[in-house]
């Protein structure tokens, strides 16, 4: 089953049922709940049964099932639920992970650098890059022209191929790990004709909705590893 963050980014209610209990962790048949994984952290909010308010601490995958951990424990196997997510804040990482995309995209076409890590914040959100020369103008240069791309107002969309399709296509990654080997289907998220690659990551639904990116640090990590940390504003 596809997850409905995936289905629909933009949905902040969702009614499901809790299919699985381990005290405060909880299993749930759908949900609207991004968990931690791909550089975006897992997503906040609340679920309600019968008056009762049950605060959203971490979302994860485990053993491929999303478990919700929650502030106490009450909730049974077979509850109907209503989930209400922190939109505020996904809706902010929403745009910085677009933003990761476009940024990070635009330096690769230009240097052939590759992502060697990265994570979302609210306040700023940082990528490395396996980038041998370290020139903090042309770094400057590449902020301005990923400015000018999101300005140009492109539409992103996403779909799932197999892994044999994806195999097909050149530099859907620009992971320097490359592929999980365990992934048999592919998500994959276009942005215009700018972008095209594999992520499992939320986004906005237009470039227009990422604002402005503003570069915050640049810092050499060392050996043909460097470190950007950038803002929206």
């Amino acid at each position: 089953m596809v997850p409905a963050f995936y289905q629909d980014a933009y949905l902040k209610e969702l009614n499901a049922e809790v299919t699985e209990v381990n005290g405060k962790f909880i299993v749930l048949d759908d949900t609207i709940f991004y968990p931690s994984s791909g550089g975006q952290p897992y997503d906040s909010g609340k679920i309600i049964h019968e008056n009762e308010t049950y605060n959203i601490i971490f979302v994860k995958k485990f053993d491929n099932k999303l478990s919700h951990e929650i502030d106490k424990e009450g909730l049974k196997a077979g509850d109907k639920v209503k989930c209400i997510l922190d939109w505020e804040r996904r809706y902010l990482l929403m745009r910085m992970h677009t933003a990761t995309h476009i940024l990070s995209t635009l330096i690769h076409n230009k240097t052939k650098a590759l992502i060697t890590g990265n994570q979302l914040g609210l306040d700023k959100t940082r990528i490395d890059f396996s980038l041998e020369n370290f020139n903090r103008e042309d770094i400057k240069k590449y902020v301005d022209e990923a400015n000018e791309i999101i300005n140009h107002n492109l539409e992103t969309k996403s779909y799932f191929i197999t892994r044999e399709e994806a195999m097909k296509i050149e530099s859907l990654t620009k992971l320097a790990k490359g592929l999980d080997e365990n992934l048999k289907e592919i998500r994959i998220v276009e942005i215009g004709d700018f972008d095209k690659q594999a992520d499992g990551v939320t986004h906005v639904k237009n470039t227009k909705e990422i604002g402005k990116i503003e570069l915050v640090e640049i810092e050499n990590k060392g050996k043909n590893n460097r470190r950007v940390y950038f803002r929206l504003i």
